[in-house]
């Protein structure tokens, strides 16, 4: 599976954690994240991580373009609700993208180990059958 690990600045803390009690079910898989959060995701956990641009500066449509192309399976996007983000169009574009392509999108923790533990069950094999078509 491919997986997109984003997050908003003041979630950062928290997507590193999340990645690092997760370690053993994302290193399975082919991980993608937006350029400061993917650094410190591998400075923490040694994971390889294909890094974008930062979201702000267009890993978010970077993200988003892969996602429009069928090639994107779960992201997960650790957003900071209270905290006005500049880039927020392109935020909404990404949440919109995976809405219409069914991408599981987790926007916090909770959902996120939800979709997480689904992947480690073999819950999300239908998106095979969703990359072939």
């Amino acid at each position: 599976m491919k997986i997109a690990l984003i997050a908003h600045d003041k979630k950062k803390n928290d997507m590193v954690q999340f990645t690092i009690a997760y370690k053993h079910v994302l290193e399975k898989h082919e991980l993608y994240a937006t350029g400061t959060t993917g650094l410190k995701i591998m400075e923490a956990t040694g994971l390889n991580i294909h890094r974008f641009q930062s979201g702000p500066l267009g890993g978010d449509q970077q993200i988003g373009a892969l996602i429009a192309q069928n090639d994107m399976d779960i992201v997960l996007f650790f957003r900071d609700p209270l905290t006005a983000q500049p880039h927020e169009p392109d935020v909404s574009a990404l949440v919109r993208l995976c809405d219409v392509y069914s991408i599981p999108l987790a926007t916090n923790m909770g959902t996120a180990e939800i979709i997480i533990r689904g992947l480690e069950r073999g819950d999300l094999k239908w998106r095979d059958i969703v990359q072939k078509i």
